[in-house]
């Protein structure tokens, strides 16, 4: 039984990915800020699957001393402040967490055991200013964000070290993802939450910025279950994961407000407070790479995503 440590396990990505490493026979370690906390918001599935050690994304001595003491063959991290709405907040902190820290993974792992494998959850966010479209592995980063600029600095490491040292590092670059998971700042949720609220009489509206803007949204199971094939080849590449499709804000309010039988003209306002004109160059993601090389594809679409995040808000708000 293979043992994989997941920081960051409490989130969206980091649930998911415990539930296809348990199918997959794993021992599956989250490492955790608090582990009392944690224990009460896991998803009911994992509480007693998966075993939680305290974690320090600010301590490498402490992180060393996990790796001694569980040696896993894999690290999946997770572990990071949000995108979405925080991308600007706090970026002393973005720039500890999101980036530094995963330098002191990579040194802590270097240092316990170097076959280790690792993979971090990199961005689209360095893209964000690209000169080019779709963008592949080969696209030049232009983070516009203190995210985006973090998670750069993580990503360049990880090649660093899998460059210099010969670890198995590698980065996938993940494009928007979603599941009834994420979290209430992304758009995503926004709309599929408020529509649940007026189907059930608890809102009138939903006041929302550019619908018109456009995005490459796939479903978060189907990201994570890429990074795992990704630890699984003979050599460690890092990858683009990404539908390749573009789909508007527009058109999600339509699937979800249809899924109620409602007619999302009658109650979404465009917000001219929030309104963001949209990039120059479309963000949409190029996975050619991790389709020919890992027999990796999306197996859940646009509109089940949509309609799955939907069903499980209208449950929550009942």
């Amino acid at each position: 039984m293979p043992t994989a440590i997941i920081t960051g396990i409490t989130g969206q990505d980091g649930s998911y990915s415990a539930e296809l490493l348990l199918a997959n026979g794993y021992r599956v370690i989250g490492a955790v800020r608090n582990v009392q906390n944690a224990n009460e918001t896991l998803p009911p599935a994992l509480i007693h699957g998966v075993e939680l050690v305290a974690w320090n994304m600010l301590d490498q001595c402490h992180m060393a001393e996990v790796l001694a003491e569980y040696r896993p063959a894999e690290v999946y991290n997770f572990a990071a402040y949000s995108s979405g709405a925080g991308m600007f907040d706090n970026p002393v902190g973005i720039g500890e967490v999101n980036g530094l820290s995963i330098a002191r993974i990579l040194e802590a792992i270097r240092k316990v055991d170097a076959t280790i494998r690792f993979c971090q959850a990199s961005s689209s966010e360095m893209f964000n200013d690209a000169t080019a479209s779709p963008q592949s592995e080969e696209t030049p980063f232009q983070p516009r964000s203190p995210y985006g600029a973090a998670k750069l600095y993580a990503h360049s490491m990880v090649g660093i070290y899998r460059q210099r040292y010969s670890l198995f590092a590698c980065s996938a670059i993940l494009f928007n993802h979603e599941s009834p998971r994420h979290g209430l700042g992304f758009v995503t949720r926004k709309i599929t939450q408020g529509a649940a609220k007026i189907k059930l009489g608890l809102a009138n509206e939903l006041r929302l910025g550019n619908l018109d803007a456009r995005r490459d949204w796939g479903f978060a199971g189907d990201y994570v279950r890429a990074m795992w094939l990704m630890l699984q080849q003979p050599y460690a590449e890092d990858y683009v994961v990404a539908t390749g499709e573009t789909h508007s804000v527009r058109e999600l309010c339509e699937i979800a407000f249809g899924h109620l039988g409602l007619d999302y003209r009658d109650y979404v306002r465009e917000d001219a407070a929030v309104y963001r004109p949209a990039e120059s160059v479309q963000l949409v993601g190029n996975s050619e790479r991790a389709r020919n090389q890992l027999g990796w594809v999306p197996e859940v679409g646009f509109r089940e995503i949509v309609s799955m995040m939907v069903d499980a808000d209208l449950r929550k708000l009942h």
